[in-house]
Formats: C-alpha cells, sequence, structure tokens
C-alpha cells in the first residue's frame, strides 16, 4: 500500500511540472487585454493592445483585466482537472486493491 501512496505522490508532482509547461489565456474585447497563466494558475504574462490603453478609463481598464484574469484562471482549473482525470485513469486500477475493490 504504501508503494501505491508513494506513486500517487510522484505522478502527482509530475502533473505539477507538466501544467507549469503549460499556457493558458484570458481574452477580452477582442484580444484588446490579454492575459496568460500556466496550468498551476501562475500568471505569466498581461498584454494591453496600446490603442486600447489610450482610450481606456482606470475602472474600465481594471474590470476588464479582472474578467480576463479570471478567464485564464478557469482555463487553467479546467486542464488541471483534465490532466488528473487523465493520470489517474491509469492508477485506479493499481488504486482499487488499497480500498478493498
Amino acid at each position: 500500500m504504501f508503494d501505491k501512496l508513494m506513486a500517487a505522490q510522484q505522478m502527482a508532482g509530475e502533473i505539477k511540472k507538466k501544467l507549469d509547461t503549460i499556457s493558458v489565456y484570458g481574452e477580452v474585447e477582442g484580444g484588446a487585454i490579454k492575459v496568460t497563466a500556466t496550468g498551476n494558475k501562475a500568471i505569466t504574462a498581461v498584454e494591453i493592445k496600446e490603442e486600447f490603453f489610450k482610450e481606456a478609463d482606470k475602472e474600465e481598464l481594471e474590470e476588464l483585466l479582472l474578467t480576463a484574469i479570471n478567464k485564464a484562471l478557469t482555463q487553467a482549473d479546467q486542464v488541471s482537472a483534465a490532466e488528473m482525470q487523465s493520470a489517474t485513469q491509469g492508477m485506479l486500477g493499481g488504486l482499487g486493491g488499497m480500498f478493498g475493490s
């Protein structure tokens, strides 16, 4: 049983490393603001088009930036969940005995 737990812990570490290499995006206003994050929800870039930045007021910019960040983090959640599900499907057969199945 301990071996199975160690394998699950190792798999979780590998998934985390993989998620660090996956980029997800959140965009608003047709790409006027674009936020990039990793699958582990680390924001890696924020891009604001110059012409939009010149025309937007502070409140609009803050609201749209928040929306773009939340979209990127939602995508990161989806990617993370898909990676975990994919990886654990192979492990479930091996872990089934641990739970008495």
